[in-house]
């Protein structure tokens, strides 16, 4: 029978032997074995032995069962008592199958009979040992990094709850200046105070994203979105970024997208929010272009920029967590150098792939793709993502207006947008692709009585153009507004349209703010139903920072709400105690006389009625709010739009 060989292998072994001759014997025996290479070092008695064991330098202890007065099961238990992790191999003169297992049982690797031994034997014995070490040193090496990550974990949970509570009064109170009449002198100074107040929560999502994904805790939520839409806000969000720096920012469709994307649609837009923001951020001249196309259920993005480029030795590290590409050419901008690393990790997720091409001093071109879902019902058009479509005004508060408004306009995008400003007032929308059908729409509609209040009608589209349309509309005797639309703003434009029976024209692209002043000009403002009288709305703020706190009660009185305040969990049950009409109590989860889920759990238990809703600086334990049946949570920072759509769930925001 062929022996078997094995790899040599280097292992540090104490000998436990009062004897001197059993030592020499033990030598020669591990000297013998062709598999191991060892390091042998010898001592007499238990004390030496526990000593050297507690330095937890050996790979492996050889005991012998009789040291002198003592026998060797003491030192195991010793040993065993202060977690010494070296395995222990009992020696012994003679067999013995109770001492065999008490060995066993106290905690020994093997037991060996001296006068039994092989090299075999030995070998084998030693061998398992090392290994039962490797496995052991692996078990607590894990154990150390599970409790080194819940450390952690716990760590950022109280960072992010300790930045998110002065963020909520920072940008909460930024925000209702800018309301004010008194932010007019100061309102460049307060957006900077907002601009830097969400970057600075934006940074602090990123390291929290960063860490969800490293313990692979971050899950997708998909959901059916509007393509268009998550492109408009995505180009919203940085068109004034890359206005500042003069950079000239547009997307492009290369053939039909779908209307709608079934995916997490919060995360596609981080993803191009990171890669378009650092394009921009390292273009100093230039232009931003992104390009999009769907392929076999996926959509592909190409960001392609004329910025600094990236050197050919740096690429592949680009995605690396808190690398900086500026240190690479020359530090200029700031940044935790996230952004890439948190984008790659996400487009993985959603099933796609990154890939980077970069020429230093020329620019740089980032190619993605991600799963799109299920697009078999999903209608697919060529969208136009010119700056007509894809521009937007800062949101600014119009009266509800009422009215039917017919958009006249060869361009499926462009109407489509129109249309859903013009429904964002509450008008009533119908479509015409071309002049002739405006014409045989207008005309039903003046038979059956029920015309339209305002007619928006581009100039140029095929069939019938907007100025015989408008000609022909007015000979139907159709007596109310028609506004052209149009990108020529050529002298005496206006007075041409005027005598062709346009009341008025709209630049293109289509500024929001202007098309709302235009709807409000010509259109009613929608009658008020009485107010439903609220019952029972009284909140309950439970809240240690006494600024958060007061801001969450400035936002809820806002809504019309009457709201107490109170900052430790005893003051919230004494209060619940005296005054029990509150419909509502806003809990912070750090108290300091209480965890907020305590004081919830007690207020469950009194005051069934009450509906809670958790305000935490970091994602609550969701196994531990079902079980409380809490299903609201409102991170922190609190905006004043989070507070007022928990008062009203069902108006749109």
């Amino acid at each position: 029978m062929t022996e078997l060989k094995y790899p040599q292998q280097q292992a540090h072994i104490l000998l436990v032997e009062d004897d001197e001759d059993d030592y020499i014997l033990t030598r020669e025996h591990l000297e013998d074995l062709s598999s191991l290479s060892c390091q042998l070092t010898w001592v007499k008695s238990a004390e030496d032995g526990i000593q050297h064991l507690l330095q937890g330098k050996y790979d492996v202890c050889l005991l012998d069962y009789q040291l002198g007065g003592q026998t060797g099961l003491a030192l195991l238990q010793q040993a065993m008592a202060a977690s010494v992790s070296t395995p222990i191999i009992m020696l012994t003169g003679q067999p013995d199958k109770q001492l065999d297992l008490q060995a066993l049982e106290y905690g020994a690797a093997d037991f060996l009979v001296k006068s039994e031994l092989s090299e075999t034997r030995f070998a084998r014995a030693i061998r398992y040992a090392l290994s039962r070490r490797e496995y052991e040193l692996e078990r607590i090496s894990r154990l150390r990094s599970e409790e080194d990550n819940r450390s952690k974990d716990r760590f950022l949970a109280h960072l992010s709850h300790e930045i998110r509570t002065p963020l909520s009064s920072i940008l909460g109170y930024t925000e209702l200046l800018l309301e004010t009449d008194f932010a007019q002198k100061s309102a460049p100074e307060l957006n900077i105070i907002l601009n830097n107040g969400q970057h600075l929560l934006s940074l602090l999502n990123d390291v929290l994203d960063l860490s969800k994904i490293t313990a692979n805790k971050l899950e997708l939520r998909p959901e059916v979105y509007s393509f268009a839409s998550l492109i408009i806000d995505v180009y919203s969000l940085l068109e004034v970024t890359a206005a500042d720096k003069g950079v000239r920012l547009s997307f492009n469709a290369l053939n039909t997208l779908p209307e709608q994307v079934y995916l997490d649609g919060t995360r596609l837009k981080q993803i191009l929010i990171n890669i378009i923001h650092n394009a921009i951020k390292f273009t100093a001249a230039g232009s931003v272009t992104v390009d999009i196309w769907l392929q076999q259920q996926k959509l592909f993005f190409k960001v392609t920029d004329t910025g600094i480029g990236i050197p050919a030795s740096n690429i592949k590290d680009i995605f690396s967590p808190f690398m900086q590409i500026e240190e690479m050419v020359k530090r200029k901008v700031g940044g935790a150098g996230l952004g890439l690393s948190i984008a790659a990790e996400l487009i993985q997720r959603m099933q796609g792939k990154i890939a980077v091409a970069s020429v230093e001093g020329v620019g740089s071109e980032f190619t993605f793709s991600v799963a799109a879902g299920d697009l078999s019902k999903s209608k697919k058009a060529k969208f136009n993502f010119s700056v007509p479509n894809l521009n937007r005004t800062p949101n600014i508060e119009f009266p509800r207006l009422t009215g039917r408004v017919l958009i006249v306009d060869d361009v499926a995008e462009l109407r489509k947008l129109a249309g859903h400003w013009v429904q964002a007032v509450g008008a009533k929308v119908e479509f015409a692709k071309d002049g002739a059908a405006a014409i045989a729409k207008i005309k039903l509609a003046l038979q059956q009585n029920n015309h339209y209040q305002l007619v928006l009608m581009d100039l140029h589209m095929p069939v019938v153009d907007g100025r015989d349309a408008v000609l022909a509309i007015r000979e139907l005797g159709y007596q109310w507004p028609i506004v052209a639309l149009t990108a020529a703003t050529g002298k005496g434009l206006k007075q041409e349209l005027t005598g062709l029976g346009f009341n008025n024209l709209l630049a293109k692209p289509i500024n929001k703010s202007q098309l709302y002043q235009l709807l409000a000009a010509h259109l009613s403002i929608e009658s008020k139903p009485e107010p439903k009288i609220k019952t029972a709305q009284k909140y309950l703020v439970v809240e240690d920072d006494i600024e958060a706190a007061e801001l969450m009660q400035l936002f809820l009185q806002h809504e019309g709400l009457t709201v107490t305040l109170t900052h430790t969990a005893a003051d919230c049950l004494l209060t619940l105690e005296q005054d029990q009409s509150f419909s509502t109590i806003v809990l912070d989860l750090g108290l300091p006389d209480s965890t907020g889920l305590a004081l919830a759990a007690k207020i469950k238990q009194q005051y069934q009625h009450l509906r809670l809703v958790i305000v935490s600086g970091s994602e609550p334990n969701p196994a531990e709010l079902q079980a409380l049946g809490i299903t609201k949570v409102l991170l922190k920072p609190v905006t004043r739009q989070n507070l007022s759509k928990l008062v009203n769930p069902d108006t749109k925001h």
